[in-house]
């Protein structure tokens, strides 16, 4: 019992690891700090397994918790989205236009709600694992995601006539 546990939790780590480098990466803006994060995460859920339901939300619960300390600590600005080279990094890279224009879109977002952008859209969390992260309702993330998408659509169609 105890080994078939042991590797699910293993699967869910190394399936969720890039996603979890860039996650930490976009919000401390430092890949070595990021890296450590990730690597405090990954400890906590192994001490922690027996404890857990859900090792890819809590894996993502506290990065981004570990990510919000940094920030409180040092004020550091969230990292714009961009292309990182990370190992077995997704083939459906982004052009750098892409990335320019989708930073410019997030930056006139309250941060709230840029923040559950990112998560679903670059990170690509469902609601239900994006409420978890955030310990917010998941209706309360649906209206933030579609409100900032909405100022978005806004604004990319008044900037583009």
């Amino acid at each position: 019992m105890f080994g078939s546990r042991r590797r699910n939790i293993d699967d869910v780590i190394e399936a969720n690891l890039d996603a979890l480098l860039r996650f930490a990466y976009f919000r401390v803006g430092d890949r070595v700090e990021a890296e450590d994060i990730v690597y405090e995460a990954v400890l906590r859920l192994l001490e922690n397994s027996h404890k857990v339901n859900d090792a890819k939300c809590y894996l993502f619960s506290i990065v981004y918790n570990l990510c919000q300390d940094k920030f409180r600590k040092k004020q550091v600005p969230t990292v714009p989205f961009e292309r990182i080279d990370l190992p077995d990094e997704t083939e459906n890279r982004l052009d750098q236009e892409e990335i320019d224009r989708i930073n410019r879109l997030l930056d006139g977002l309250p941060p709230h709600e840029a923040e559950i952008v990112r998560m679903n859209v670059v990170d690509e969390l469902s609601f239900v694992e994006i409420s978890h992260i955030l310990n917010i309702p998941q209706s309360t993330a649906k209206s933030r995601l579609y409100s900032g998408m909405k100022k978005m659509r806004e604004k990319y169609f008044t900037n583009n006539q």
